[in-house]
């Protein structure tokens, strides 16, 4: 500056430059500011779609819960057929000669392909995972009989009785008699088995054309010889008059499993076989109060008119209870 204190006209010039700049910096960092404030609360397209993409996700997976817990909730559908087998079962043991013959019949070798890509889509877990819904049931039994013309023959099967060592075909066993059958297969199948049995047992018990059967089904041979090892503690267990009609069996139910209705092998099932060897109802798994009672029923009638038929030597009339018409 000036000795005196005033500025050179080159001072002036340099001021007034700074202070008319200074104005337009200003407002150019703030405008810039300002944009990029507004910028910032726009997300990229990136992130919208995964968020978009994680909602869908979260939807289906809330879908997916609805339906499974709504299939569980599902009422059971009563028995939607007969159960057996066509042909007229025979006291046999299966011989080469029908093994030859199976695979030289086209139909039958058509069987035995559906069989096997059916069996081939099953998990090692499935009949366990199975009784989580309902316990393993998978239908209601009938309230009321099939009706004979609608109704097929129980197979034969053939294991060891707790008394003697000959083996027993449940096709001789069966003949001449109103049967009630248990297929047993684990220790709950056992329970499950008796609640079903029990009230009828007590009230046809006396009656002679009446019988209880048991068949303990191990397909595993390990299994099968364990049961078999300890056959003296069954016998405990049980009444005398019921040991003949206990069977041990190891026999293979494959291809009986689909005939029989049986959909999970840890459950119990229980069937009513006439004296022609006909299943005229059966029931599965934990019994219904309504099942029990028409366990008891259907093996009522059942007696009733197979003792009409031995006393008249011809088939007695239809009678107190309406049969079951199964197509």
């Amino acid at each position: 500056m000036h000795p005196l204190g005033r500025p050179t006209l080159r001072q002036i010039c340099a001021f007034t430059y700074r202070t008319s700049a200074k104005p337009s910096f200003v407002q150019y960092r703030f405008a810039s500011n300002n944009s990029s404030q507004q910028a910032e609360p726009s997300s990229p397209p990136e992130a919208s779609v995964t968020a978009s993409t994680e909602s869908k996700g979260k939807e289906k997976l809330q879908e997916a819960g609805a339906s499974k817990s709504s299939s569980e909730d599902a009422p059971l559908p009563l028995l939607p057929k007969p159960l057996g087998v066509r042909s007229r079962p025979k006291a046999k043991v299966k011989s080469w000669d029908d093994t030859k013959e199976k695979f030289l019949d086209q139909d039958k070798r058509l069987e035995e392909r559906t069989h096997l890509a059916r069996e081939a889509t099953r998990g090692y877990f499935t009949d366990l995972n199975a009784t989580r819904r309902h316990g393993g049931k998978t239908w209601i039994a009938p309230k009321v009989m099939i009706r004979e013309d609608k109704a097929l023959y129980f197979p034969d099967i053939f294991g060891t009785p707790l008394v003697g060592k000959d083996k027993v075909h449940t096709t001789n066993l069966l003949a001449g008699k109103v049967s009630v059958v248990t297929l047993l297969t684990t220790r709950i199948s056992e329970l499950q088995t008796a609640q079903f049995v029990e009230p009828t047992q007590s009230s046809f018990s006396s009656h002679p054309l009446y019988q209880r059967v048991q068949i303990n089904l191990q397909d595993n041979l390990m299994k099968s010889f364990l049961v078999s090892l300890f056959a003296s503690g069954i016998r405990k267990t049980l009444p005398e008059e019921l040991w003949p009609t206990y069977l041990i069996s190891s026999q293979s139910m494959e291809y009986l499993r689909e005939p029989l209705g049986i959909a999970n092998r840890h459950v119990g099932y229980v069937y009513l076989v006439d004296p022609k060897l006909k299943i005229r109802w059966a029931g599965c798994a934990d019994p219904k109060a309504e099942e029990i009672a028409a366990l008891r029923t259907c093996t009522s009638v059942l007696l009733d008119r197979s003792s009409k038929e031995q006393e008249s030597g011809n088939p007695a009339p239809a009678e107190h209870v309406q049969e079951h018409n199964s197509n």
